[in-house]
């Protein structure tokens, strides 16, 4: 993309990022380059055995080491620790154990912590642990879902394995089912999988007398606070927390870790810094979990393909523990299974079950891409079942762009969109007639790489907010964004802002956003976050919130400041402040020469020789924002794959995105963000998976074993965009942080089941790696030739009667 240069508005500008100069040269601070004087470094035992009572710690044997300051197991901690929160008590019944920091009497996953040894180096305390002696009593693990639920099943917690059960209706779902001349009753599986940050976690906690810092790579330094001042006891005033540099979430930290907690209380227990770094394995093994989904969907249709009714009943695993949100991970894609599409009646049923696994979380999407892959295979197999077009069958139960605003059957409402044009957009670039043409010649000619066509097209929900629906979730906090701006004596303005980044460019692009409502220039603004001392408020990011709330808090306050300089204005020019009218960054006096710039209007509210009654040395303001509204971004993704089938090998030819997230601040973040999405749907579809064995042992520990995408196993995205601006913030923006990765995956194994649907496959198991596409082939080539077989005998023994009956 070229980049522009000339003057103009901001907004709508790709703008190199500002962060990059910094980030790429690494003249930056992430966690782990930190150091504090006097500081130790700790390391954690952690259980070999997915299910077991701990009947024996001792790590006297550790304490006498060279280097060794101290050693500790869970007893040490357990008056003091607390229980690791879940912030999000999604029914009446829910069941949510207590979770400690440091198991003590019993271990529920491989690589819970058991105990730790702090050192001068860790090195000295990673050896020290083999002197630590745990003994154990084995228990049953419990892995399977299904299993977990049944009579008799060994119990994860003494409460048993279910862990809540939620049931949403809409609509009259028995009349929908009722004499449907359509029924399609699939289930799919979404695989676990494990987040994999460029950075692992780490924590640095240092103390102050009776007050503590904490620096960590997190996603949510002020909810941090708020916890770990819960689970510890510290007042939260004496807490201050830091997220410097981090290197990419995912929603991977966007949790209060075990980590975090014991950092700070080994702190407070020694009077000195404490610091603790992941490795690649540990993180595999101790990093939440995401997705891990048994999906069982019923659709029922008419013969034209409109659909009547959609029934969702899942299973997700929840893992051993309830983490910060991990039960309204799955209920985030309650409202979002019906999709873009209308329907007569809708139900949906949650069943959370506890497992000896890793707890699971909020990853990349958070319920939304498990809900857009169910509903989007359905519409395939309906196109399938009515030998139908997949886009046409879509097409046929669309809202569409005129019945904006639309409330869907669950409940939400739709402010703004139109599908038909990011579909026919997205289908003019791929050159879907020219690829279904050639598809058709393959088939027709028996090629062994069979040509496959995937449609998703899909809606989200987004922008975590507003307050108000989150209540009613019995979400545990609020969905507002804090921003507040500071013009300095000399023009330049400081941005403080609560949204914490962690690679999504929120300097640049909140520099854009404030450089246009004040006329300043681009490079006069900066922009400071992530410090809870500097800012002060905030709900951090996560669930592509930060633009549509978080800039927009930004944007308000930057309105505040421009009212407060209206009134100086006034005074300095001598005239009322009705007259005034704010263009490029100064007060002008309609139809006079006369005019202050605002940064002369800091410089004279600094100086306060001439300030009118009732006004304040100062312009800065900030503002608090909670829209009215989730943010709703759409967009239609098609992929081309090959299959050969032969081998079972699966390459993405071509992919095509265009995507509608309302109006966009910078191009190039944006399309960054698509890229990043993508890369992460299309890794579910065809390479990741957290794969345990009998006995609850992680196997994917290494990237050797839990397989990512390289640039090399990637095609090049061909993006577009169309924009149906939203109507609940004055910007008009919408999500984009997790669309790609919504979209992707149902487009990606739509192509492949697409190529391998004339040899009566209706679905592969994620990740379709090619072990998986052969064996899907070959299982049913073997069903086909034992129908075959039957069929023959079924001929002989007819021979054989008609035979007799002529003897």
């Amino acid at each position: 993309m070229t980049i522009q240069q000339e003057a103009g508005p901001e907004v709508g500008r790709p703008r190199k990022r500002k962060e990059d100069a910094r980030l790429l040269t690494g003249r930056t601070q992430w966690t782990d380059n930190l150091s504090r004087p006097g500081m130790l470094q700790v390391m954690f035992l952690r259980s070999p055995m997915a299910h077991a009572r701990i009947t024996r710690v001792d790590v006297s044997g550790a304490r006498e080491l060279p280097g060794v300051v101290a050693a500790f197991s869970g007893q040490d901690f357990a008056d003091e620790q607390g229980s690791l929160p879940c912030a999000w008590p999604v029914s009446e019944d829910i069941v949510i154990p207590d979770h400690p920091p440091m198991a003590v009497s019993e271990v529920r996953y491989v690589g819970e912590a058991v105990a730790c040894v702090v050192a001068t180096d860790r090195y000295r305390a990673a050896d020290a642990l083999e002197a630590i002696d745990v003994e154990y009593e084995q228990l049953p693990a419990v892995l399977d879902m299904n299993e977990a639920l049944a009579d008799g099943s060994p119990k994860v917690h003494e409460a048993g394995n279910k862990a809540f059960s939620v049931k949403i209706n809409s609509g009259d779902i028995a009349a929908a089912f009722r004499d449907a001349p359509v029924l399609i009753d699939r289930t799919y599986i979404q695989q676990r999988l494990i987040p994999s940050a460029m950075e692992p976690r780490a924590v640095l906690a240092d103390t102050d007398g009776d007050a503590f810092t904490i620096w960590s790579a997190t996603q949510i330094p002020h909810v941090l606070r708020v916890m770990l001042a819960v689970v510890t006891g510290i007042p939260e005033h004496k807490l201050r927390v830091i997220a410097p540099d981090v290197g990419g979430g995912f929603g991977s930290k966007l949790q209060v870790t075990a980590e975090e907690v014991l950092c700070l209380l080994l702190a407070r227990k020694l009077g000195r810094p404490v610091k603790w770094s992941e490795s690649r394995s540990e993180g595999n093994l101790t990093v939440h979990h995401g997705r891990d989904q048994i999906q069982h969907l019923r659709l029922a249709a008419d013969a034209d393909g409109r659909i009547r009714g959609l029934q969702v009943d899942l299973l997700a695993d929840m893992g051993a523990y309830l983490m910060l949100v991990t039960p309204g991970v799955p209920l985030l894609g309650a409202s979002m299974f019906n999709a873009i599409y209308k329907m007569d009646a809708y139900e949906f049923g949650c069943t959370g079950v506890f497992t000896t696994k890793m707890p699971t979380d909020a990853y990349r999407g958070a319920g939304r891409p498990e809900a857009t892959f169910g509903i989007e295979r359905m519409m395939d197999e309906l196109a399938a079942v009515l030998k139908m077009d997949p886009v046409e069958v879509r097409r046929r139960n669309w809202i569409k762009h005129d019945e904006f605003p639309y409330t869907t059957i669950s409940g939400l409402t739709y402010d703004s969109g139109n599908y038909e044009a990011a579909t026919d957009k997205a289908l003019s670039l791929f050159g879907y007639d020219k690829l279904r043409a050639e598809q058709a010649d393959r088939r027709d000619r028996g090629d062994p790489v069979q040509l496959g066509i995937g449609v998703s097209t899909y809606t989200e929900m987004c922008g975590l907010a507003p307050s108000r629906m989150l209540g009613e979730a019995n979400y545990g906090a609020g969905g507002w964004e804090h921003g507040s701006v500071r013009m300095l004596p000399t023009g330049k303005v400081e941005v403080i802002t609560g949204t914490s980044p962690h690679g999504q460019g929120h300097v640049t692009s909140w520099s854009q956003i404030v450089s246009d409502a004040l006329g300043v220039p681009f490079d006069d603004v900066t922009v400071l976050h992530g410090d809870t001392a500097i800012a002060h408020k905030g709900m951090d990011t996560y669930g592509s919130r930060s633009l549509v709330v978080g800039g927009i808090a930004v944007l308000k306050a930057c309105e505040k400041v421009k009212d407060k300089a209206r009134k100086l204005a006034a005074h300095v020019l001598e005239c009322s402040p009705d007259d005034l009218e704010f263009q490029a960054g100064a007060f002008k006096v309609r139809g006079t020469d006369s005019q202050k710039t605002i940064q002369e209007l800091a410089y004279a509210a600094f100086t306060a020789h001439d300030l009118p009654e009732g006004v304040e040395a100062r312009l800065d303001s900030d503002a608090t924002f909670d829209p009215e509204n989730y943010s709703f971004p759409h967009g239609t993704h098609v992929c081309a794959v090959e299959v050969d089938t032969e081998t079972g090998m699966v390459k993405i030819r071509s992919y095509v995105a265009v995507d509608d997230v309302g109006k966009v601040v910078n191009p190039l973040i944006v399309e960054g963000q698509v890229h990043g999405g993508i890369a992460q749907g299309i890794a579910q579809a065809l390479f990741e998976e957290a794969v345990y064995d009998a006995e609850g042992n992680l196997l994917t520990t290494t990237m050797a074993d839990y397989l990512l995408p390289s640039a090399a196993d990637l095609p090049t995205f061909q993006l577009d965009r169309t924009e149906s601006p939203a109507t609940s913030n004055p910007l008009g923006v919408k999500g984009v942080g997790e669309a790609g990765t919504i979209a992707s995956t149902p487009a990606v194994v739509n192509a492949v089941v697409d190529a391998l649907r004339p040899r009566g496959i209706h679905d592969v198991q994620m990740p379709c790696t090619p072990e998986r596409v052969w064996r899907a082939l070959e299982n049913r080539a073997q069903e086909n030739r034992g129908q075959e077989n039957r069929g023959q005998e079924n001929r002989g023994q007819e021979n054989r009667v008609q035979e007799g009956e002529r003897r």
